[in-house]
């Protein structure tokens, strides 16, 4: 639970710290201007798409209430950071295969933080809390016919108007 909560709490830094990273990378590897022209995009895509994926993962009531993302956000963003942290290096053997596979990544992390708050979204996932606090998961509903009751009218006696 330690990794999942950790995860939780690393989601929004990430989207500072790794554009930065990418940034930092380039001055360091000195990558030169082509690199530059990459980066420019890379820098504020990376920002935006980690935000993004940030607030679907954050958007689930299990995560908010657990503080804590699943295994599968723990797999796919462990796979998507260090794609981006492998980008940082800029090296030109294999730069460019790796982008390609890093925005592939991207994309299906967010289709599986959609998927994901889709699922449980569904109300057949619903949980119902007691005032005690216990849990317990609503019986489906069967629906019986009405049954015809009995209606009784009482009416009342006019008592005449006092003079």
């Amino acid at each position: 639970m330690w990794l999942r909560r950790g995860f939780f709490g690393w989601l929004i830094p990430a989207a500072f710290v790794l554009p930065l990273w990418l940034f930092v990378g380039w001055l360091i590897a000195g990558a030169g201007g082509w690199a530059f022209l990459w980066m420019i995009f890379a820098i504020p895509g990376v920002f935006l798409w980690q935000l993004l994926i940030s607030l679907l993962v954050r958007a689930r009531g299990t995560v908010r209430a657990h503080r804590a993302v699943s295994w599968w956000d723990v797999l796919g963003l462990t796979v998507w950071h260090l794609m981006i942290i492998s980008l940082g290096f800029y090296n030109q053997a294999w730069w460019t295969p790796l982008m390609i596979l890093t925005v592939l990544v991207g994309v299906a992390l967010f289709w599986l933080a959609l998927w994901q708050l889709w699922s449980e979204a569904k109300p057949s996932r619903m949980i119902l809390r007691t005032s005690e606090g216990m849990a317990y998961i609503p019986p489906a509903e069967e629906r019986a016919e009405a049954s015809v009751q009995d209606i009784i009218v009482v009416a009342e006696k006019q008592r005449p108007p006092v003079p």
